[in-house]
């Protein structure tokens, strides 16, 4: 069996036609038969394909072959089986979105402190250590002491931050996410406002996973992927979470096991977050799924990106509505 390939990666450099782009690099990822998604924007490129070792080499020479992109950067892992469903180029106003205008990687960006010296940074008493991505993620882990915003989504965070700087007394920052593309935009707002000693982890929380041994590691638990396999461990390898197709969520065996957790429908996550109405269609969508999946359908992967991307979309409109708390998504969705 054919080992896929799963290629990782971002790159900020100025792309004022990038819609142009978007076309060609389609047709060479469908005819290298590469599946994942790439974004494409005018500060730069950013995304996650799989496939075979030839077929990626050779898309990421297309990219790096974009104005600026020479240096572009990317992590690799593997899988046994396809991670996506389809491949799919997509255009954006940002490739990663915070939504505070003028903030700048190319421009103003925190020191990169490669992974083998990260464990000495964090250690120290001068330095707060900030996780940067999502709750969901943070829930299933993170590095030793590092403090978790509670965001339910990036735009959150430049507030989140203005009133964390307000409280904490320590002169250094030193930020983290999955992949390192979220800390480029966080430690450039950081700086925008006025902080000098700001820091990041150089390829993220993956890079990190793949280079530390775990008898030297201070990351606890797993990392949260933007894939199917939903969640990787030190080396890489595939984790024990599952996703939640209703909230999009990680859930784990223990999670799995509840009385809250219906297939599809619901887990203890979510459990009050959707409406019957939503709750009836998500049932409809589960069992379509399972009638193709029965039939050995060669379409079934299509029909389920889309009903996950539709679950993705519905998800973090939820997430958003969340932060009011009590019942506002439930009768929002009525």
């Amino acid at each position: 069996m054919t080992q896929i390939i799963v290629a990782a990666l971002y790159h900020f450099a100025p792309l004022p036609d990038f819609r142009d782009r978007r076309e060609p690099l389609q047709a060479l990822c469908d005819a290298q038969d590469i599946k994942g998604t790439l974004l494409l924007a005018e500060e730069g490129v950013n995304g996650t394909i799989a496939g075979r070792r030839e077929a990626i080499d050779l898309v990421l020479g297309h990219l790096r072959a974009f104005p600026g992109c020479a240096g572009m950067e990317h992590k690799e892992s593997f899988a046994e089986t396809m991670p996506f469903y389809r491949m799919k180029v997509r255009l954006k106003k940002e490739i990663v979105t915070m939504g505070v205008p003028g903030v700048d990687p190319n421009a103003l960006v925190g020191t990169y402190v490669e992974p083998e010296d990260w464990n000495d940074l964090i250690s120290r008493e001068d330095v707060v250590v900030i996780d940067t991505r999502n709750d969901y993620e943070v829930r299933i882990g993170s590095f030793r002491g590092a403090v978790d915003p509670q965001t339910k989504s990036f735009r959150e965070f430049p507030e989140w931050f203005e009133n964390f700087q307000r409280t904490h007394n320590k002169p250094k920052v030193a930020m983290f996410c999955t992949g390192g593309i979220r800390c480029e935009k966080s430690t450039a707002f950081a700086k925008s406002t006025g902080l000098e000693d700001v820091y990041h982890l150089k390829g993220g929380i993956l890079k990190y996973l793949e280079r530390i041994p775990e008898d030297q590691s201070l990351w606890q638990g797993e990392c949260f992927v933007f894939d199917q396999r939903v969640s990787v461990k030190h080396g890489l390898e595939e984790g024990g979470y599952d996703l939640c197709f209703a909230c999009r969520q990680p859930i784990s065996d223990e999670d799995k096991a509840s009385a809250q957790f219906v297939e599809g429908i619901c887990c203890p996550h979510c459990v009050d977050v959707f409406s019957d109405k939503d709750r009836k269609r998500f049932e409809e969508r589960q069992r379509q799924i399972a009638l193709a999946k029965g039939r050995g359908n060669d379409h079934i992967g299509q029909d389920l990106d889309r009903a996950r991307e539709t679950a993705d979309l519905q998800a973090e409109e939820h997430r958003r509505r969340s932060i009011a708390g009590g019942d506002t998504a439930k009768s929002d969705s009525q």
